[in-house]
């Protein structure tokens, strides 16, 4: 047994005195034992080597699967540092300026979308469908506030900033369709992204025909207004259908990008509640006041829309933090 070449490679590996003591005498008398044991040393040498280099590589992996990515992370930083900016220097502190930090709500979940779609090289999981009905929300809107004064907020913010604002989501949307339609088409799931949504746009400007108030004094831009907040609420749909479609999953920034834009709702939800008694409109019915229905029922839908995702989103933020940007699986669409 001691004349064993995988014994004489272990007494080479334990450097004990007498092992190397017996150790070259065994190989003196055996050139066939010291050719084998030389031979299983070398090999001993290099998994021992390759040993560090790949516990390395295995802590790399982990950490760069943890690690949030810096281009993220820098577009969180850069617009909660304006929103903070702009609620104490420019609003003042007025409460209204939380119509205007919801528009910057809004447009950092479109930059975040963009970002995945850059950084990706894919359209994969987003919807054009969304795209076309949150631009087409944008401009009805901007056709109202860039030159009408009766849905800004009261504050500094509603002279220039909350008009730039929208003009740069806007710009972003359109970027993305170019990059979902032409650039990155082979990459874009439109067999998923299947929502009818020619219907329900149709249905966003009657109801906005409807039921829009009169902040304006002008109906064509009331109802233009309405329209663009009904549209923008819908818009949530054709994205939920694809994920849906894509068996639950949401891809890394999608999920971010709805979950900003619930709290970009939830801000403007809270200053129209605030401000119900100050929106007018021609009743239907004497006394009763159903602009103020018809714009708190459009914030409350779109959060309940969001109801089920909001759930698989916090559970993933609270259980990995920001690291959670890799898939969710929401399997409430399903």
């Amino acid at each position: 047994r001691t004349s064993h070449p995988f014994y004489l490679h272990q007494l080479a590996l334990s450097g004990a005195p007498f092992g190397s003591q017996f150790l070259r005498k065994s190989l003196a008398s055996s050139p066939i034992l010291h050719k084998q044991a030389s031979i299983n040393v070398q090999i001993g040498s290099m998994a021992l080597s390759h040993l560090p280099m790949a516990h390395v590589s295995s802590k790399a992996a982990k950490q760069s699967q943890s690690s949030v990515p810096t281009g993220v992370l820098v577009t969180y930083g850069l617009f909660f540092t304006f929103s903070i900016a702009v609620y104490h220097f420019f609003a003042e502190g007025e409460f209204s300026a939380i119509l205007t930090l919801s528009v910057i709500m809004q447009c950092l979940a479109i930059a975040l979308l963009a970002i995945q779609c850059h950084s990706s090289g894919s359209a994969s999981g987003i919807s054009a469908k969304a795209l076309m009905m949150e631009g087409a929300s944008l401009v009805c809107r901007l056709s109202s506030t860039l030159w009408l004064n009766g849905y800004l907020p009261v504050d500094a913010t509603g002279d220039h900033l909350f008009q730039i604002v929208d003009i740069c989501s806007l710009g972003i949307v359109a970027y993305l369709l170019h990059q979902v339609l032409q650039t990155q088409r082979h990459t874009y799931q439109a067999e998923l992204d299947s929502f009818p949504m020619r219907p329900l746009i149709v249905g966003c400007f009657v109801a906005a025909a409807l039921l829009h108030a009169d902040m304006n004094d002008r109906p064509l831009f009331d109802t233009l207004w309405m329209a663009g907040l009904f549209l923008g609420i819908a818009a949530v749909l054709p994205q939920l259908w694809l994920v849906a479609k894509a068996n639950g999953r949401v891809q890394a920034l999608t999920s971010h990008y709805i979950a900003v834009m619930a709290v970009s709702r939830l801000l403007s939800g809270s200053f129209m509640w605030h401000a119900r008694f100050d929106l007018t409109c021609q009743p239907w019915i004497e006394g009763m006041n159903h602009a103020v229905w018809a714009i708190l029922g459009a914030h409350a839908l779109h959060l309940l829309l969001l109801g089920d995702f909001a759930y698989y989103y916090v559970k993933a933020i609270f259980s990995r933090g920001l690291q959670c940007l890799d898939d969710i699986d929401c399997g409430c669409f399903v």
